[in-house]
């Protein structure tokens, strides 16, 4: 066992993740990261404890993990000790929001149906905010809030009202909140509003008081029909459901994942439109950009972008969107993905994702190179 434990140790090492493309005798070479699964992350869970459908993924100011997944999505089969009589030993769904230490090792869980009697139906999304707190959306047919807990779970803040949508100009009502971010500095929660409504809306992140908020290209956002995404046509002046995630860089930019249109658009705080960036935009279905983080050197310099669709995480210089590699490919092996669909970075530079549909799981891949300087 000791001996085919190291074997396995080897290949993962000699796996490649990192694609970087070949430099021209022109362009000066970029450092590209270099990452290489874990396949021991995270340990197995406690009380025959399994996941269903990993829909969120957060790191914290310890570098603890954060993953909420839909125990609703597990299979008979998946949950076969629940059942009366019992199919099978093992499993039971674990609670919706688990917190792991950085070696993998599970520190605490709660969360899941009834916890709380807005919680989501279908569970999107996890952020732990500058003090600590924990917060979830959610993406199923009536769940138009977000939900702000302390780390152990208690209940602390609504923002939005369960099964009551109003349109992406609304000023107090959600539709369907994918994904969110916040300032700390400034006390504001962003939030990627999301699979019924097309902007990006701010808040109060104490009170829950509404601020500002914005569609694609900082316009005010509209829900009409959209024409389908054709890859090289006219960009579209609007967000296509779903606005699938929202980051706040150091300097000040959020970064918004408009997922279906293949594209990162990036503002300023105030929803002023900087700039935008196109990937793998022959992707068509469900698109290339569904989450992104950047990575921790002092520029954040590289931004890092999960694709559901094509199966990888992009590697793309911050300043352009130029594709500097890419790590995964389609697959259930370790490193692999199956529709992998958030990713978080920890201090160190470690990339963590969580895969739905029938991907039911969450990775780590070790940066085994220096970061930037």
């Amino acid at each position: 066992m000791r001996h085919a434990t190291r074997a396995l140790r080897a290949a993962v090492a000699a796996f490649a993740l990192a694609l970087a493309p070949p430099a021209t005798a022109d362009d000066p070479p970029r450092p590209v990261p270099q990452y290489q699964v874990d396949p021991f992350w995270p340990k197995p869970l406690p009380n025959r404890w399994e996941i269903g459908q990993a829909s969120g993924v957060a790191t914290d100011a310890r570098d603890h993990v954060w993953v909420v997944h839909r125990p609703r999505t597990m299979t008979e089969d998946e949950r076969g000790a629940t059942l009366n009589p019992p199919r099978s030993a093992c499993c039971v769904p674990a609670p919706s929001v688990l917190e792991f230490d950085p070696d993998g090792n599970l520190v605490q869980a709660w969360g899941g149906p009834g916890h709380h009697p807005s919680w989501p139906e279908n569970e999107h999304g996890i952020h732990i905010d500058h003090q600590g707190n924990v917060w979830i959306a959610g993406n199923g047919a009536n769940d138009h809030v977000l939900l702000k807990f302390a780390r152990d779970g208690r209940f602390l803040l609504q923002i939005g009202r369960h099964r009551e949508t109003g349109g992406s100009n609304d000023t107090e009502r959600l539709g369907r909140p994918a994904d969110v971010d916040v300032d700390g500095e400034a006390n504001e929660i962003y939030v990627a509003d999301g699979y019924g409504n097309r902007r990006v809306v701010v808040f109060d992140a104490n009170t829950g008081a509404y601020r500002r908020h914005w569609g694609a290209y900082g316009e005010r956002p509209a829900d009409g029909p959209v024409p389908a995404y054709q890859p090289g046509g006219e960009p579209a002046r609007t967000f296509r459901n779903p606005v699938h995630c929202v980051r706040l860089a150091r300097d000040g930019l959020v970064y918004v994942c408009d997922r279906v249109n293949d594209r990162v658009q990036v503002f300023r705080k105030d929803g002023t439109f900087v700039r935008e960036f196109f990937l793998a935009r022959d992707t068509l279905g469900s698109g290339s950009v569904w989450d992104l983080d950047f990575l921790p050197d002092a520029r954040q310099s590289v931004l890092l972008t999960a694709d559901g669709s094509n199966n990888q995480v992009w590697m793309l210089a911050r300043e352009d969107g130029s594709v500097l590699g890419a790590f995964g490919r389609h697959g259930r092996n370790a490193g692999h993905f199956h529709w992998v669909h958030n990713l978080a970075v920890d201090s160190r530079g470690n990339v963590f994702t969580t895969e739905v549909d029938t991907g039911k799981r969450a990775q780590r891949f070790r940066l085994v190179t220096q970061l930037p300087r």
